[in-house]
């Protein structure tokens, strides 16, 4: 995607040879070459500036839906054990910490 924008690799650029005149290396080849690399370094900052800006975005939203999350299941989890004492069931500890287990693997993704 963001090849199409960059003229030069870093592999090019260390490759490349300006011919040599009497007085030295052409001006103008000089010129011509170094606004090319001017031109990719500032698209990398573009590109980076933008990356950075989509991840603090996608951070940001990854935070809020956490939250809600959170709060939904402490909702259902609620309704649950409203509707369990309701009915005559129990909840004990082995219950609660199955629950607990269940919602931080959900929450921080951890598997076992």
């Amino acid at each position: 995607m963001y090849n199409e924008k960059l003229f030069l690799t870093p592999q090019e650029i260390l490759d490349k040879e300006f011919h040599v005149d009497a007085k030295g290396y052409r001006p103008q080849e000089v010129d011509k070459f170094l606004d090319m690399v001017i031109r990719d370094y500032t698209e990398f900052m573009n590109i980076i500036k933008k990356l950075q800006n989509d991840n603090r975005v996608l951070a940001e939203d990854n935070s809020k839906l956490k939250s809600e999350y959170r709060r939904l299941k402490g909702v259902i989890d609620s309704a649950n054990d409203a509707s369990a004492s309701s009915s005559g069931h129990s909840v004990n500890n082995i219950d609660l910490l199955k629950r607990i287990s269940n919602l931080e693997k959900i929450v921080y993704g951890k598997e076992e």
